[in-house]
């Protein structure tokens, strides 16, 4: 069984079909590409998946859990974590405190505990500062962990942003362009995260990139989407050397 079952999945703006007939399964422990030209509905397939939109018709299940409709909030706690093409740290708060963030579906005390700063407060908050650090050191973020997010580099944000994904513990995770903006130095070092969160964690990881060097050098399969529907799918390699996909979208490169 896929981890990810898309079937016929599709959402109309407008009387615009953005998205038609959208087909994808992926397999637990893989990293999976979805790639296509600007406009081609990328996006909005990631917004259908987390529950920004929902769709017209179709049908999504993520370890078998039927998830079509749901609130952004229920599929995040069902196991699907997400970061943006523009990074969306809370700049004002420190790296901790960002990761700590995403620590909130594992960790709970009531409001009136957090009030008054009772015994569970504390003992709650101890163990996510504990949590946090642990994944920041996995992250090589430990040292900044009282850095405030809109200093660091922007390849560290970008990093910071993947460890609080994590620390919502997904079974996916949905990255979206993740390498823009980034000079190539930072790009391979991007890289090497990706390939690491798969690794240490044992992720499952869709990607939708524009950069065909990092997806070429990553991406075990690929999903080419065109005008809403699918234009090609299968092993990277041979995706990318399609006809249809070279004139469609490489041929633009």
């Amino acid at each position: 069984m896929a981890l990810l079952d898309v079937k016929n999945l599709s959402i109309s703006f407008g009387g615009l079909r953005a998205v038609d007939g959208f087909e994808m399964q992926i397999e637990k422990g893989e990293l999976y590409g979805l790639i296509g030209p600007n406009g081609a509905g990328k996006t909005t397939v990631f917004n259908l998946l987390t529950g920004v939109y929902k769709p017209n018709e179709g049908i999504i299940k993520l370890d078998g859990e039927d998830i079509t409709g749901k609130k952004t909030i229920d599929i995040n706690k069902a196991g699907i974590a997400r970061t943006f093409q523009n990074i969306r740290l809370f700049k004002q708060l420190s790296v901790l405190d960002n990761v700590k963030v995403g620590l909130h579906n594992h960790y709970k005390y009531s409001t009136l505990e957090g009030i008054l700063r009772l015994p569970k407060y504390k003992k709650v908050e101890k163990a996510m500062d504990e949590k946090a650090m642990e994944i920041l050191k996995v992250f090589d973020l430990d040292g900044e962990a009282d850095v405030l997010a809109t200093n660091l580099p922007y390849g560290k944000q970008r990093k910071l942003e993947i460890a609080r994904a994590m620390a919502t513990e997904p079974k996916l995770l949905l990255l979206d362009e993740p390498a823009a903006g980034m000079n190539p130095n930072e790009t391979g070092e991007l890289m090497e995260t990706i390939q690491f969160v798969r690794e240490h964690f044992g992720m499952t990881i869709l990607l939708i990139e524009h950069d065909m060097k990092l997806v070429s050098g990553i991406c075990e399969e690929l999903t080419v989407l065109n005008f809403g529907q699918v234009l090609a799918q299968g092993k990277t390699a041979d995706v990318l050397n399609n006809p249809e996909v070279i004139s469609a979208y490489l041929g633009d490169e």
